[in-house]
């Protein structure tokens, strides 16, 4: 018998005495006393309010009017939960032993048959980032950076942060106030409001050493960091118009910093406006290549010379003259 299958099983036998002992369960069973202590634990760590009784004949009970529901999924449910597993791998997800634990939940909740669709449709769907070749839904391969998933518990308490980067070979420390934690082109970034020079800065979390909280002695309040940062908004430089075609492409891939503003109630029609740092010659390589992606349903109302001549250069490039 599985682990997972067991533990269910000992699940339902607690749920239905008002109390047991450790050498009922090793019985009932056939399993050694560890295996049965270890099982209790699982369960308890499950949500299962169980109190345990000391003495000669102490044991187990379940909290008085504290068991917790049984949980039922229906069939689009359990697909719908599974393909969000299949899809998130790969992703250096933080939280990764935890959403196993939950894998391993959900498929001890389930009747046989789902089980069987599951494993067919593990077969069958491919995501980007999954190996044809080991299509499993508990690979660990994705694992993320060790300090990602600290750096979320801290922020939960304070995002007033001290984060130490690694920059050619030397450790730096900023202290920041947290903007936002995420993740774009496979790489996980922390953009934060330095508080020392007061801009925005956006840092690698694979280049994070540690990460601290910080109590300034004059905290800035959220707002007036907004305020800051829009101040020192540099003026648009950089404005399209996009039609049905080029909206779509937009939806299939744009640079994280860029958003749309539609000008039809039917989301038919968009305008988009941002500055481009020219100085920034990846900034400028990296737009100049996405708007030969978004296609021909765009309308060039603005955009720097720096960039028009990037395209220049690449379209010189399959029609030399």
């Amino acid at each position: 018998m599985k682990k997972v299958e067991r533990i269910n099983i000992i699940m339902r036998y607690i749920n239905n005495r008002s109390h047991f002992t450790i050498s009922e369960i090793m019985s009932e069973f056939n399993i050694s006393r560890s295996t049965a202590i270890r099982d209790i634990r699982e369960i308890e760590a499950m949500g299962m309010p169980l109190v345990a009784e000391v003495g000669r004949d102490g044991g187990y009970f379940v909290m008085h009017n504290s068991v917790l529901p049984e949980v039922r999924f229906t069939n689009d449910e359990v697909k719908a939960l599974f393909i969000a597993f299949m899809a998130t791998r790969n992703q250096q997800l933080p939280y990764l032993k935890s959403r196993h634990s939950l894998a391993e939940k959900l498929l001890g909740l389930i009747s046989e048959s789902q089980q069987d669709d599951l494993i067919l449709l593990n077969k069958i769907l491919l995501f980007e980032g999954t190996n044809p070749n080991n299509p499993d839904l508990l690979d660990l391969s994705d694992l993320p950076h060790p300090m990602l998933e600290q750096l979320i518990q801290l922020l939960l308490l304070d995002r007033y942060l001290l984060i130490f980067i690694e920059e050619a070979k030397v450790v730096k420390s900023y202290e920041i106030y947290l903007l936002n934690l995420y993740r774009e082109k496979s790489v996980w970034l922390i953009e934060g409001f330095e508080l020392k020079e007061e801009k925005r800065k956006i840092f690698p979390v694979d280049q994070l050493t540690n990460v601290k909280p910080y109590t300034p002695e004059k905290r800035v309040s959220e707002k007036k960091i907004v305020e800051k940062l829009r101040k020192q908004e540099e003026e648009i430089n950089f404005v399209l118009e996009l039609g049905p075609l080029a909206i779509a492409q937009f939806k299939k891939y744009h640079p994280l910093k860029l958003s749309l503003s539609y000008t039809d109630p039917f989301q038919a029609t968009a305008i988009l406006k941002t500055n481009v740092d020219v100085h920034h010659s990846e900034e400028v390589k990296e737009l100049a290549n996405w708007l030969l992606f978004l296609g021909e349903d765009i309308k060039i109302r603005e955009v720097p010379k720096e960039v028009l001549a990037y395209i220049q250069d690449r379209l010189s490039l399959f029609y030399p003259s």
